[in-house]
């Protein structure tokens, strides 16, 4: 599922350095928000960020780049969810994924931007991709418990990312989409909630 390259080459970064990358990420939310992905420009964030474009392309080859960096480091900080085996696997697999669901639900702007973004093809998004799915699959293989089929994991997997491509696209709220994995868990694992 993952290719070899699963952490994007990046060198170590001073606390000043780390400051500016913040500064870009956050202003790549509020450009996309006032813009739209189709508006937005890698010099229009550095600009807000405060910083010339040549620094901002020294850390992000795009905006492609940029938003997918920014749904990384928010699905890094997710809490893992809580194991509970008594639940049924439906529900704990719904479980797993909601706070993913929700990342960008509340910013149409930013989720249109980093669905858009997450399927550039460009080396630095095909790295972070690549961590975001393991990132997925460990939540979801966590929850279907010690004795999962890998094929209903890779099944289960494929099954959210077209979930949220679809959420991203407008068609589904991101908020049912908890509720339509444990529905998809259900009948391919032969278990109801």
């Amino acid at each position: 599922m993952s290719s070899p390259a699963v952490v994007p080459a990046r060198r170590r970064l001073s606390g000043r350095q780390v400051e500016t990358v913040d500064g870009l990420l956050d202003a790549a939310v509020i450009e996309v928000a006032e813009t739209g992905f189709d508006g937005m420009t890698v010099r229009g964030v550095a600009r807000r960020a405060g910083v010339s474009p040549a620094t901002a392309y020294t850390y992000f080859a795009s905006k492609e780049h940029l938003l997918t960096e920014v749904f990384w480091r928010r699905l890094s900080r997710l809490d893992p969810p809580v194991a509970d085996g008594r639940r049924p696997t439906p529900e704990r697999v719904a479980e797993s994924v909601r706070g993913i669901a929700l990342l960008v639900a509340d910013e149409p702007e930013l989720a249109a931007g980093v669905t858009t973004a997450l399927l550039a093809h460009e080396p630095d998004v095909v790295a972070l991709r690549d961590q975001i799915g393991a990132a997925v699959s460990a939540r979801i293989e966590a929850a279907l418990g010690d004795r999962s089929n890998p094929a209903v994991l890779r099944a289960l997997t494929f099954t959210f990312f077209g979930a949220l491509i679809t959420a991203g696209v407008g068609n589904v709220e991101y908020a049912v989409l908890p509720d339509l994995m444990a529905e998809a868990t259900g009948l391919m694992t032969g278990r109801r909630r």
